[in-house]
């Protein structure tokens, strides 16, 4: 019997997929469930495991775009699986004695007056770019340079020569292509403008330094930083709730719950899931749903599912080193809050230079819905929320806020 597979549905709203990689051959046995290709969609990769036990045909190549429901390849149920083989290994073949090749000896180019001498051109080309004759090959007759010669010898445009000029060209993933446009559309059909400020990290370092050892002993993960700045996020997002807002035509439609989005590096990109009602999590929930997901997907295993939706998002490029950065909003979300490094740096304190560990902190936003007052407010809910945790954000008990 022959079974036609067929590319399953990955998820709402997509009508194609990519074919990745083929990970089996044409014509190889394959087993039920076992892998057999890896495809892209517009959200996330995703694998395609066999339907049924048999030997396949392939029906479509590497980086063919595929409509869903479409025949990718053929399974032979019929076909038996391979025995294994016990024959003795045949001894390897001698390789035939290599052809002994005589070449023809190189016949010496005649020496002459001419020989590396340069010809009228070729002298004033050499003489207007300080190049010694003599450096130069001549591949005229009898070895004279000649004005190509001259030309040749001339760094382009000053350049120095001899290195690596290789390039490489690859075919961009339906993945990488899909983000790209995304990114695109969020700059020419947002009015998106970007403010910042600094947080100073010192009370965060503190707590952490004091619970981080039990609270990973207890719960299993660390206390970081996604877990404080989710929770000032969501706290802030409750004081401006246009800020947790999205256009939609005409309309502004405002939730009333807090689905964060967090940017994650990927095998394949970037890939933004999303911690559901975080408003509902404590300080472990958040931390085990940051690293459960995160684990997701850096190994290739996030679904579209866990990627869909999001009311918000914070992305943290301090984990490269960016100091500041303007954040691109993750449409068709309004706002988006950037992290970035901690770099201990002089702030006046209590009328005195202290040195703290610092972060800049930036929030994108859609001027279309969110105004001045809101997008500076919302931050500067961020920034005291997170100078004062204990009050803010644990209600002054640490303990019971991490649960120790």
């Amino acid at each position: 019997m022959i079974l036609e597979m067929k590319v399953p549905s990955p998820g709402e709203s997509i009508t194609e997929v990519e074919i990745a990689e083929w990970l089996v051959q044409d014509g190889d046995y394959v087993e039920k469930d076992q892998a057999i290709a890896e495809v892209d969609s517009d959200k996330a990769t995703l694998e395609l495991p066999a339907e049924e036990s048999g030997t396949i045909t392939l029906k479509a190549e590497e980086g063919d775009a595929v409509a869903v429901g479409a025949v990718v390849c053929l399974i032979d149920t019929s076909a038996k699986a391979p025995a294994s083989s016990d024959a003795k290994e045949e001894k390897p073949k001698e390789a035939p004695a290599a052809a002994v090749k005589t070449e023809a000896p190189k016949q010496e180019v005649k020496k002459t007056y001419a020989t590396g001498t340069p010809s009228p051109a070729a002298k004033k080309i050499l003489d207007e770019k300080g190049i010694d004759s003599a450096a130069v090959k001549g591949t005229g007759r009898e070895g004279r340079i000649t004005k190509e010669d001259a030309v040749s010898a001339v760094p382009s445009m000053g350049s120095p020569t001899g290195g690596s000029r290789g390039e490489s060209r690859s075919k961009l993933s339906m993945l990488r292509r899909k983000v790209a446009e995304r990114l695109v559309a969020a700059k020419n059909e947002t009015a998106m403008l970007t403010t910042f400020n600094e947080v100073d990290m010192s009370p965060i370092f503190a707590l952490r330094k004091e619970y981080k050892e039990a609270f990973k002993a207890k719960h299993g993960v660390s206390l970081g930083f996604m877990s404080f700045f989710t929770k000032a996020v969501v706290r802030a997002l409750e004081m401006y709730p246009a800020v947790n807002s999205m256009i939609d035509g005409k309309e502004m439609l405002t939730y009333d719950f807090a689905d964060i989005s967090i940017a994650v590096s990927g095998p394949k990109g970037l890939m933004v899931p999303v911690i559901r009602n975080a408003e509902n999590l404590t300080f472990r929930g958040i931390e085990s749903e940051v690293k459960r997901l995160a684990i997701r997907a850096r190994e290739g295993e996030i679904t579209v599912d866990e990627m869909t939706g999001g009311t918000f998002t914070i992305t943290n490029g301090g984990v490269f080193g960016s100091m500041l950065s303007t954040p691109i909003i993750n449409p068709p979300q309004s706002a988006i809050l950037g992290m970035h490094n901690i770099v201990e740096r002089p702030i006046a304190k209590d009328g005195q230079v202290v040195i703290a560990p610092i972060m800049f902190v930036a929030l994108s936003y859609d001027h279309r819905i969110i105004d001045g007052k809101e997008s500076v407010g919302f931050l500067v809910a961020v920034k005291e929320a997170l100078e004062n945790p204990t009050e803010l954000l644990m209600d002054n008990d640490i303990k019971k806020a991490l649960e120790m």
